[in-house]
């Protein structure tokens, strides 16, 4: 396998030389499913760039954005799949064009018990998808949002003097104290309003946005 640095600054040496022996590097372009419902998954995705969605879905059989993966990060429902040998929930979609490491699900258990740095890895994984989930149902259940972002970006227009704001839906999450999957899915409810267009790390305001 192609050397990859991006790792060495988190794992332990001896992780990366294993890493790169067992671990298989695959490409996706944009809109690829990396992971499908009810499919077994036979190995855990390490992003090494691009962006990747996870989606569940509901009872009524709807698709629900849970969170976003992007370098460094890794889906901890495709762990838990691959260590109980379960069919996935989720669904992952490449959001651009993406490349990572795909362990096997042999190796899960085992660098468990062998590397700290590995353990310290799946643990923060884990939090930081909890962590996002819980900002989700918060903003939903007690806090209009929607009117705070509008307020927001109305605030980024007159101090900026453009209608084109620069900001990414991660810096936006952070800012409002959120979680992006809730800031991309209302600044979509925008777009599709057509009160604004959405580029990358962009937002441009049209008229109708008021």
């Amino acid at each position: 396998m192609e050397r990859i640095t991006s790792f060495d600054t988190i794992f332990e040496p001896a992780l990366v030389k294993e890493i790169h022996q067992f671990g298989e590097v695959k490409y996706f372009k944009e809109g690829d499913v990396i992971m499908d419902y009810g499919k077994y998954i036979r190995m855990m995705p390490l992003i090494i760039k691009g962006t990747v969605k996870v989606f569940r879905l509901d009872e009524n059989g709807n698709e629900i954005l849970l969170y976003y993966l992007s370098s460094y990060e890794s889906c901890s429902m495709a762990y838990s799949c691959c260590v109980e040998a379960k069919k996935s929930e989720v669904k992952a979609i490449a959001e651009e064009e993406v490349e990572l490491v795909a362990i096997p699900h042999l190796k899960l258990d085992e660098w468990l018990c062998k590397y700290p740095g590995w353990k310290n890895y799946i643990m923060r994984s884990f939090n930081e998808r909890f962590l996002e989930l819980l900002k989700s149902i918060e903003s939903i259940a007690f806090h209009k949002l929607d009117e705070r972002l509008v307020a927001y970006l109305k605030e980024k227009q007159r101090l900026s003097g453009s209608s084109v704001i620069k900001a990414s839906h991660y810096l936006i999450a952070d800012e409002l104290a959120t979680s992006r999957v809730v800031v991309s899915r209302l600044l979509k409810q925008l777009e599709n309003s057509k009160k604004i267009i959405l580029y990358r790390n962009e937002i441009k305001l049209l008229p109708s946005f008021g």
